[in-house]
């Protein structure tokens, strides 16, 4: 309108970006607070912290945070329904991941050796959880996918590994090992699973049929008749 001045309105801020860049502006001590302070009264939160300070001072650090949780979670009696596993589950993916990434890149062996404990947990775990959709099972191939990637690197003498998994498939009682063999193939080589086949024949329980079940049933006199 004329003898009116249009005032210009001060742009608005925009709302900052949140992303690893804009967090790194705020500095080590802030995000340090900011970490404790979310992670107040929430378990799960604070051992994943102190994964990642025992990964910063190598392999041998994690593992022992890794073996004292799986201990613990070994432990445990307490029945878990589906929604109280999940959170489980997760954490359980969590370590699989940073044995199989963290560990497994520096300390092939190591992995390995974890990777057999966490597949351990099976019978004790998923005989106390609502398992109906299979997901946890599922983990437990993944772990089992991993070990045979990680022994393969980890170079293990294919005799004594060959007996770990013959141990292991007789022992298979919640179905966790149903693929080691085809998952520690190309480890094991076919020296390997030459005395791996040797081993289950030797362990395999012989059936003793009665008698009476061998010889064909006669017919009956009045048959005969």
């Amino acid at each position: 309108t004329v003898g009116h001045r249009i005032l210009a309105q001060p742009a608005m801020a925009g709302r900052p970006s949140l992303n690893a860049r804009s967090l790194e502006a705020l500095g080590a001590t802030r995000l340090a607070e900011l970490l404790l302070q979310q992670t107040e009264g929430n378990a799960a939160a604070r051992r994943a912290l102190r994964l990642a300070l025992a990964e910063a001072r190598g392999p041998q650090e994690m593992a022992h945070e890794v073996r004292k949780r799986l201990a613990t979670l070994d432990r445990s009696e307490r029945w878990l329904d589906r929604r109280a596993f999940a959170p489980v589950l997760a954490e359980l993916e969590s370590q699989r991941q940073a044995i199989s990434t963290a560990i497994g890149s520096q300390a092939p062996a190591l992995a390995v050796e974890l990777l057999w404990r966490l597949l351990e947990l099976a019978p004790s775990l998923l005989d106390r959880v609502d398992d109906s959709d299979d997901a946890g099972l599922a983990l437990f191939h993944r772990a089992s996918a991993d070990l045979g990637r990680l022994a393969c690197l980890a170079r293990l003498p294919v005799v004594a590994l060959a007996d770990q998994v013959a141990e292991a498939v007789l022992d298979n009682r919640e179905g966790q090992y149903d693929l080691l063999v085809s998952h520690l193939a190309e480890a094991l080589t076919p020296e390997g699973l030459w005395q791996l086949r040797q081993r289950l024949e030797q362990e395999r329980p012989v059936i003793n049929r009665p008698d009476e079940l061998l010889v064909e049933d006669e017919p009956d006199e009045a048959e005969e008749e």
